[in-house]
């Protein structure tokens, strides 16, 4: 009686086990926000920007995140900065990209250095030099950094220098002669882009970004 009645307990265990492992739930592969990117939506960008690669920091590592173009076409990271990318050149060069879009300086305005903005401005000579030198026929476009919210300027002070650093970015890509992109007019109009750190975005921004881009594919 016993035996019969720890066999009878055993299997009710075992079945428990089973019904619970089916219920689990299966880890989805990609982010959630890169699911409502349709492929009808993707294809388009995908194929514009094929021949291009988009160097950055974090905010540009998102047009991979989000699918919106293969991380074939991105070569960004979180932490990013002018310096930092040099590193990247000998990849860059690999890929032999037709178009160089860069975007950097939201870290480097924050890197620990007596005079930060000076600082990047000649590791960003740098690298347009290394690029032009092993990429001579590739077009650089140096895009602005995007700008903060209210909200994350009062946390992080140092995003105040965003502006004067675009300027002088622009005085950069004027004296290096390379195309640079403004990109503030793309907010005038989009004041949800951001997602809640106030910096970032989400996937509605890099849409407009492509778009804003188009015309400098040529």
């Amino acid at each position: 009686m016993r035996k019969n009645t720890f066999v009878t307990i055993l299997t009710g265990i075992i079945a428990l086990s089973i019904t619970a492992c089916g219920n689990q739930a299966t880890p989805p592969s990609v982010p959630q926000e890169s699911s409502s990117v349709s492929t009808a939506t993707e294809a388009p960008y995908k194929k514009m920007f094929q021949t291009s690669v988009f160097v950055g920091d974090s905010i540009m590592e998102g047009l991979s995140y989000h699918d919106v173009l293969d991380a074939a076409n991105v070569s960004a990271g979180a932490g990013k900065t002018a310096e930092f990318a040099l590193e990247d050149v000998s990849e860059l060069i690999k890929r032999n990209p037709k178009h160089v879009f860069i975007q950097l300086g939201s870290d480097d305005i924050l890197w620990p250095t007596d005079d930060p903005l000076t600082y990047s401005y000649k590791q960003y000579a740098k690298l347009i030099d290394s690029i032009k030198k092993g990429l001579p026929e590739a077009q650089i476009t140096l895009l602005s950094v995007t700008p903060v919210t209210v909200e994350a300027e009062k946390i992080e002070p140092r995003y105040q220098k965003i502006n004067d650093y675009n300027k002088g970015l622009q005085v950069l890509a004027t004296e290096k002669k390379v195309a640079f992109v403004d990109l503030s007019p793309i907010f005038v109009s989009n004041q949800d882009l951001y997602d809640k750190d106030g910096i970032h975005f989400k996937e509605k921004y890099y849409g407009l970004l492509l778009d804003f881009l188009k015309d400098h594919m040529s």
